[in-house]
């Protein structure tokens, strides 16, 4: 067994404290990797607070995680010791049902195994996360990160970044189309970056009027005040495409009307409380109300080098280990540009 440190929680809504644990020794096709960096992802703290009913305990969070190799498996051919590699939301997948034939792991149909809050597949118990010093990973889990690329502001990409690559890439997202972004967080800023540089006019949505000027800066062609029923009005009909990035209790009939025939409307964000549709605004248009996960591993390694070749990274703040906790309260009250880093650098040794 490999000794592992980093910070944890013992049970829902608990402070993220120091804690030592044991990942499984490398076997034949692992990798261990020394964790440098890992992103503050929103669903983090949603899985601390047990908001989705489905959290296991002690759990160490983190799925945004920017590595470099430490050892190899005898048989690892993707890796070599000092390589940087990324993992994200998965570390393993049966391999074997439709959805992982098709390399959308994802949609495993047993279920992917999470970097953390999942079975781990060999010795059993949790798994754990990328707030910590190591992880244990079977290579095809394993992401390349492109050389010349900033690792800190590539953990991010591991999740908020392939969240809105992957539904972009399926509906076909490019050149003259009109594409909403609704919120600009952690998400909605990735997506703004990813469908400008597809060639598409994007339009930001968003309640905070100080975000405006930011939006621009980051891409969107316009924004508009989702509480301003006149700049709402205006874009009626309009948009072949809209991505929904907000985790807060919305209503999403406001937007659905502002799709063109056709449209396509895609959640990404997951809040607590389900959403109520008008089943007459789909109805009426032909539009699409649709949900997206993550992309599977060739995917996201896609995206990985798609970002690399066109300069595209997070915007973030880097945080030692021990002000996490602060930073899972200001993400819960927006004040991040637009992305936590913990450098795990600042973990005692």
């Amino acid at each position: 067994m490999i000794k592992s440190k980093g910070y944890g929680v013992q049970k829902a809504k608990g402070e993220l404290q120091p804690f030592e644990f044991e990942r499984r020794d490398i076997g034949p096709t692992d990798v261990l990797l020394d964790i440098l960096y890992c992103g503050i992802c929103h669903s983090d703290i949603h899985q601390v607070n047990n908001e989705w009913k489905e959290s296991a305990y002690p759990m160490v969070p983190g799925h945004e995680i920017v590595g470099r190799v430490a050892r190899v498996g005898a048989d690892v051919t993707k890796f070599k010791q000092g390589d940087n590699v990324g993992v994200g939301c998965m570390v393993y997948s049966c391999r074997e049902c439709e959805s992982c034939k098709d390399g959308e792991e994802q949609y495993c149909k047993n279920g992917p195994v999470y970097t953390y809050n999942s079975e781990e597949p060999v010795i059993g118990g949790n798994t754990y996360g990328g707030y910590s010093n190591n992880i244990v990973v079977n290579q095809d889990f394993g992401l390349k990160i492109p050389d010349g690329m900033d690792l800190a502001a590539t953990a991010p990409l591991l999740c908020a970044g392939i969240t809105t690559y992957s539904p972009m890439r399926h509906w076909k997202v490019g050149k003259g189309q009109k594409v909403g972004v609704v919120g600009l967080g952690g998400l909605g800023h990735m997506a703004v970056k990813l469908a400008k540089s597809f060639g598409a006019r994007v339009v930001v949505f968003t309640t905070s009027p100080e975000k405006v000027s930011d939006a621009k800066r980051l891409g969107a062609d316009e924004v508009v005040l989702s509480k301003n029923a006149k700049e709402m009005e205006a874009h009626a009909d309009s948009f072949d495409f809209i991505l929904d990035t907000v985790s807060a209790p919305h209503d999403v009939n406001r937007y659905l009307s502002l799709l063109n025939r056709n449209g396509n409307f895609v959640i990404v964000g997951l809040p607590i409380k389900p959403h109520e549709v008008v089943p007459n605004l789909l109805i009426s248009e032909r539009r699409t109300l649709a949900g997206s996960e993550i992309g599977g591993i060739k995917e996201t390694q896609e995206m990985l080098d798609y970002c690399a070749k066109h300069g595209i990274k997070a915007d973030i703040e880097v945080v030692p280990i021990q002000k996490v906790n602060e930073a899972y309260e200001r993400t819960l009250k927006s004040d991040v540009k637009y992305r936590f880093v913990i450098d795990l650098s600042s973990l005692p040794k």
